[in-house]
């Protein structure tokens, strides 16, 4: 079985994918694709020009989330979409929450102006979309937490694809240190749980040239 992923170090989107397929223990090769300048072979592989992308064998799959399930489905434990409908739900809704509102309003504002438009060559940071960002931030931390009053992750009391999706997204902006951890110790003892999973550590050892990540990125007891 040949398995690559084609993907860039900073997507969350990649990160969600590469987080399930760690979990579910499957060797991946990865190669980083430039996908704002995209060739003629990658966009045979998805006309979108988006990463991920999945090669499995003779498949060839897009979309981040459809990925995800596809894998959770097909592949071994652990299961990373709940059996109920309703708790199903919950974790769909949640994935798409933080892949569309929180993407919106605080990954475009912050990685994307920080790091990606340098990356890309298109200009310097926004500062309004920054300043958008960092205090958009905070509203989803104090979600995150509100929801973690009453459950052990975030879609109830196993792991899920939903906390692959939020964990994606924050170590994004935790590599350039956006994410403010001591506002509340909740969200701070969730990212360290799902943090120390073996399915992290290429993460964490993701190195972006000109963006070095802060000392505390790779440390486990941040």
């Amino acid at each position: 079985m040949a398995v690559r992923l084609y993907h860039f170090p900073l997507s969350p989107f990649c990160r969600k994918v590469r987080l399930t397929l760690a979990e579910k223990r499957i060797e991946v090769e990865l190669i980083e694709e430039r996908y704002w300048e995209p060739s003629n072979d990658f966009l045979r592989r998805n006309p979108a020009g988006k990463v991920p992308v999945l090669r499995w064998d003779s498949r060839v799959m897009s979309e981040s989330q459809a990925i995800c399930e596809w894998l959770d489905e097909t592949q071994g434990a652990p299961q990373l979409l709940p059996r109920d409908p309703d708790q199903r739900f919950e974790v769909r809704r949640l994935c798409a929450w933080f892949d569309d509102k929180f993407h919106e309003d605080v990954t475009s504002k912050l990685l994307y102006e920080r790091v990606n438009k340098k990356v890309m060559g298109l200009g310097y940071p926004d500062s309004k979309n920054v300043k958008f960002g960092a205090t958009r931030i905070k509203y989803h931390i104090d979600y995150m937490a509100w929801l973690l009053e009453t459950r052990r992750w975030l879609a109830g009391n196993d792991m899920t694809l939903a906390d692959f999706a939020a964990a994606a997204h924050l170590s994004c902006l935790d590599y350039i240190s956006d994410v403010d951890w001591n506002r509340q110790p909740a969200v701070r003892d969730w990212y360290a749980k799902i943090k120390s999973r073996p399915s992290f550590r290429s993460l964490l050892a993701d190195q972006v040239p000109g963006f070095p990540p802060p000392a505390h990125y790779a440390d486990l007891d941040f």
